[in-house]
């Protein structure tokens, strides 16, 4: 468990019309990924632990997750080539017949998403934590450049305590 670094996301902010950036990182660092922009609603309903009237695509997967007795188990960023991030997702299927730990390679969006709606732990690569750039003065003067503002808009969320 040392070469992964559990982070969170701590802010989400719209980078135009077809995406969001995610920052995600803890005490020692932050860093981005990019989402579109459906990801990234699904991502600020997560956080802020609303469903739709009607299951999204991520909450539908998570209800056959939880229909087959299915647990994320966690989420690695697992890799960056080429300015594109990788993700597993581990997931636990139990029965009384088998258990059974699977590993799927998936979206870093989708896998924060599903971890989100799961409460369950997000982890980095040391390799990939390594190599990123840290945002924590970028994040943190979106911050002050929201609490400067009178009313504070109700979308997007972002900076704000995700606990």
């Amino acid at each position: 468990m040392n070469d992964l670094v559990p982070v969170e996301v701590v802010g989400i902010l719209p980078t135009g019309p077809q995406g969001f950036a995610v920052f995600l990182g803890n005490e020692e660092k932050v860093f981005v990924i990019n989402v579109d922009s459906y990801v990234g609603r699904a991502i600020m309903m997560a956080l802020r632990g609303e469903r739709n009237e009607r299951p999204l695509t991520h909450e539908l997967i998570g209800l056959i997750f939880e229909g087959f007795s299915i647990s994320i188990d966690r989420v690695i960023v697992n890799d960056l080539r080429n300015n594109t991030y990788f993700a597993r997702l581990l997931l636990h299927a139990e029965s009384e017949v088998h258990k059974k730990m699977i590993e799927i390679d998936a979206r870093p969006s989708d896998c924060l998403t599903l971890a989100l709606q799961a409460k369950r732990p997000i982890l980095v690569a040391r390799e990939v934590w390594d190599e990123v750039e840290d945002m924590s003065e970028l994040l943190e003067k979106m911050r002050e450049a929201q609490r400067k503002q009178q009313e504070p808009p109700d979308e997007p969320f972002f900076g704000g305590e995700t606990k």
